[in-house]
C-alpha cells in the first residue's frame, strides 16, 4: 500500500501525463477509457462530477486518440445498466469506476475485466479487490481513528455519542471500523449508529429521531459533511445545549471554514478530496501514452483539518 499526501496524488500525475503531449510519445490506436461514476447525489459527488469532467476534457485535448466518456448513475442498478450499455456499444480499454455500492457492482465490474479492460476503483472499494488493477483512496481507517482520537480526548474517554452511517460500503465499513475501534479502548458509549446514506436531509431527520430518543448526547460523529450539515441543524432547531461537539468529514469547503473561524462545535475535520477521481483517470490514461500501467493500492493520508492549517485545504471557488 502506497501513502501519498493529497497534493501529490494530483499534482505529479497530471504534470507527467501531459508532459507526454509535448514529446508527442502516445499510441496512435484509438483507446477508450469508460468513467462511471455516481451522480451528484450530494456534496462530495457533486465535486467527483467536476474533476471527472476537468480530467476528461484535459486528457481529451491533450491526446486527441483517448476518448474519454464520462458518465453517471443515480442509484446502483443505473449504474450497472451504464456498464452493460458502454461495454455492448464499444471496447473499452480502461474503465475507472467509483462504484455506487461495493455488493452491487463487483459482479458487473468483473464482467468488464472479463473481456480484457484495465480496471481503476476509486474510494468504494469492489467486494472482490482482486478484480482491480489500480485502486485509489482516502485512508478511510484513519479518518475514523483520527476523528475518534481527538473526540475521546475532549470528551476525557468518557461519554454518550451517536453515529450516523453512510451508506453500505466499503469505505463506510472501514471508517466506522477505524472510530469504532479507538472507542472501544474508552469509556465513551455508542448510544445509537444507523445509515443516513450521506445524504443531509436523511441526517436531519436521523437526528431528529436521536434527540428524540436520547436525553443526554454528549458528541456526535456523522463520518460526512453533508450528513454534519443535517446534523447541526436539527440541533440547531431543538435547541439542546449538552452537545459538546458535532464532527464529519471529508473537508467540505463549508466545514473547513468552520473549523477556520472556530467554531466551537465543529473544530476540527478530516480531508477526503473528491479531486482523487481526476488523479485516478490520469494515472489510467498514463500507460496510452508511452508509461508503464499504474498498478496497485494508493491511498491519500487523512490528518486532522484545524484551525492552524486549515487554510491548506480551504478551496472557496470548489464545487465542494
Amino acid at each position: 500500500m502506497t501513502t501519498i499526501t493529497r497534493r501529490t496524488l494530483g499534482l505529479v500525475t497530471a504534470a507527467s501525463i501531459l508532459a507526454m503531449a509535448a514529446t508527442g510519445a502516445f499510441a496512435q490506436d484509438k483507446k477508450v477509457i469508460a468513467v462511471s461514476i455516481p451522480a451528484a447525489t450530494h456534496g462530495w459527488t457533486g465535486g467527483v462530477v467536476y474533476h471527472a469532467e476537468q480530467a476528461e476534457k484535459e486528457i481529451e485535448a491533450a491526446f486527441p486518440n483517448i476518448d474519454v466518456i464520462v458518465k453517471t448513475s443515480p442509484s446502483a442498478e443505473a449504474q450497472v445498466s451504464a456498464l452493460e450499455d458502454l461495454s455492448a456499444s464499444q471496447k473499452l480499454d480502461a474503465l475507472v469506476i467509483l462504484p455506487f455500492t461495493s455488493e452491487e457492482l463487483t459482479g458487473p465490474v468483473a464482467q468488464v475485466k472479463a473481456n480484457g479492460t484495465f480496471i481503476t476503483v476509486v474510494d468504494r472499494g469492489l467486494a472482490d479487490p482482486s478484480i482491480q488493477d489500480l485502486y485509489v483512496a482516502g485512508d478511510n481507517i484513519a479518518v475514523g481513528a483520527n476523528t475518534a482520537k481527538w473526540l475521546a480526548e475532549k470528551l476525557g474517554n468518557e461519554g454518550k455519542i451517536v453515529v450516523l452511517r453512510g451508506i453500505p460500503t466499503v469505505i463506510d465499513d472501514e471508517r466506522i471500523q477505524g472510530f469504532t475501534d479507538v472507542i472501544k479502548g474508552t469509556k465513551i458509549e455508542i448510544l445509537d449508529i444507523q445509515y443516513a446514506n450521506w445524504n443531509k436531509d436523511e441526517a436531519f431527520t436521523l437526528m431528529q429521531d436521536y434527540l428524540a430518543k436520547y436525553p443526554q448526547i454528549d458528541a456526535v460523529w456523522a463520518n460526512d459533511d453533508d450528513m454534519l450539515l443535517g446534523v447541526l441543524e436539527a440541533v440547531k432547531q431543538s435547541g439542546r445545549t449538552e452537545i459538546k461537539y458535532a464532527l464529519g468529514g471529508n473537508g467540505m469547503k463549508d466545514v473547513v471554514k468552520m473549523v477556520m473561524d472556530k467554531d466551537p462545535m465543529t473544530p476540527i475535520s478530516t480531508p477526503y478530496p473528491p479531486s482523487m477521481i481526476k488523479s485516478a483517470i490520469y494515472m489510467a490514461a498514463a500507460q496510452f501514452v508511452g508509461q508503464a500501467p499504474m498498478r496497485g493500492n494508493f491511498k491519500l493520508d487523512a490528518p486532522l483539518i484545524t484551525p492552524e492549517n486549515a487554510d491548506q485545504f480551504y478551496f472557496p471557488d470548489s464545487p465542494f
